[in-house]
């Protein structure tokens, strides 16, 4: 048996391809949201490989992006700003 560590952290930062799922309202202004966010805390994220989809019948979309998480600080972060918008409605 192994002992775990119960202060070992969760995540390893600097942590490539951290994956954050917004989901909200379908249209322009989620998308805009998201890029502007992950802009400002993650720069250089890579726009490119947003993935887009859409609920079955249009209301809401889903938006996954990848980024370089480099602290839970940068996480909680991004996590306030996008839930603070009514346009989202979960952040995971």
């Amino acid at each position: 048996m192994s002992a775990s560590n119960p202060d070992a952290p969760k995540i390893e930062f600097p942590c490539e391809d951290y994956p954050i799922k917004v989901l909200g309202d379908a249209g322009s202004e989620l998308h805009e949201l998201v890029i502007e966010v992950m802009e400002r805390h993650a720069p250089g994220f890579d726009q490119t490989r947003i993935k887009i989809k859409d609920s079955r019948n249009g209301t809401y979309q889903s938006l996954t992006v990848w980024i370089t998480a480099t602290g839970e600080q940068q996480l909680k972060t991004i996590h306030q700003e996008l839930v603070a918008s009514s346009v989202t409605k979960m952040v995971l």
